[in-house]
């Protein structure tokens, strides 16, 4: 039979035991719980949707050559014109004016010239009679070609002042929309003031303003789909033609010209348009927002080591999207990183990986 001695040591051995495992358990159950999802870099090609509107592929300013008071306004903004029609005329008083003064100037030159001429031939006929001098015949012929040249010169002014008449006519030369006027009747204007915007008749362009880091590595295809963004439905396809070199000041934007191959029904000029493009694929890695956290201003995630202990680390965010972000720089792959149960790890804390991943359980919660 144990003594009394012998009992204590065995119920001591026991309780030690005992709370060995206690403790043992304890530590277990600290342990932080967390999901984690290994790292696959994968080719990555960013979509991006683009909006902007149909545009013509010339538009060109309408302005008087002269200045002067518009009197008549014969469109507005949204009519359909044809090629020579009249738009709007200026006051022609003025300009008038200066071409009945060159009318008056040739009739004045015509009769110089007539009196010269006469004067020349009484000479010629006198001169081999011997009833003038060589001196006086060489000053008729003189006056009369001065008086010559000087009606070519009035001629020649009275046709510029008819054409300087001309001009108060604002002529279109080519068919097209106005799609902005600029002036109103009553008002003075300078030559060469825009009065009307045109876009001429011919192909239509979708132009969209598109940010410069977009286009670092231009697409290799260059076809595109514009879509109506009111009806999607109806779209048409288009080829790149255009990219801007020079960046906006205002909006730091370039613009693309995408010339359209058709115009189905429905759209039309200025109709707002849509387009998706896809960048070129990089090696990228797709993590759900969970898995971001920060590390003092900079973008991190969580990472298990091979001891089971977390790290945290600095990674580079490539492009944010709804319910994910993609990881351009920081993950090689391989990698474990943490996507929940990250918010009360701190650097070197031991962990437990959860068997089932966070995406495995987001599967099984479905409906």
């Amino acid at each position: 039979m144990a003594g009394p001695g012998l009992k204590m040591a065995l119920g001591l051995s026991l309780l030690a035991l005992l709370s060995a495992c206690s403790e043992e358990k304890s530590v277990e159950k600290d342990r932080p719980r967390v999901f984690v999802q290994e790292v696959k870099p994968a080719d990555y090609a960013a979509s991006v949707t683009l909006t902007g509107d149909v545009q013509a592929r010339v538009q060109t300013e309408l302005s008087f050559r002269v200045g002067g008071k518009i009197i008549q306004r014969t469109v507005d903004v949204g009519d359909r014109i044809a090629a020579k029609q009249v738009l709007a005329r200026l006051d022609p008083k003025d300009l008038q004016t200066s071409v009945d003064s060159a009318q008056a100037q040739v009739v004045a030159e015509q009769a110089k010239v007539k009196q010269n001429a006469a004067s020349f031939v009484r000479q010629q006929k006198l001169l081999p009679k011997g009833y003038t001098s060589q001196s006086e015949y060489d000053s008729a012929q003189a006056a009369l070609r001065s008086s010559q040249s000087s009606l070519a010169a009035a001629q020649a002014q009275l046709a510029n002042a008819r054409e300087q008449l001309s001009y108060t006519a604002l002529i279109s030369d080519a068919p097209g929309v106005i799609t902005a006027r600029q002036a109103e009747v009553g008002q003075v204007v300078q030559a060469t003031v825009p009065i009307y915007s045109l876009a001429q008749d011919g192909e239509r362009d979708a132009v969209f303003n598109v940010y410069e880091s977009l286009l670092i590595e231009p697409p290799t295809d260059r076809t595109v789909v514009v879509s109506l963004l009111d009806n999607p439905a109806i779209k048409t396809t288009g080829t790149v033609r255009e990219i801007t070199p020079a960046v906006s000041e205002q909006t730091g934007t370039v613009q693309v010209k995408v010339t359209l191959d058709s115009l189905p029904q429905g759209m039309q000029l200025g109709s707002v348009v849509s387009a998706t493009g896809t960048t070129r694929g990089k090696a990228a890695v797709e993590l759900p927002w969970s898995a971001l956290t920060k590390k003092v201003n900079e973008p991190a995630v969580w990472l298990v080591d091979a001891e089971g202990k977390a790290q945290l680390h600095p990674v580079t965010v490539g492009r944010y999207l709804t319910g994910k972000v993609i990881i351009s720089a920081g993950l090689n792959g391989g990698e474990k990183v943490v996507i929940a149960g990250g918010q009360l790890l701190h650097p070197g804390v031991t962990v437990e990986v959860a068997e089932n991943t966070y995406k495995d359980l987001a599967t099984e919660a479905k409906p």
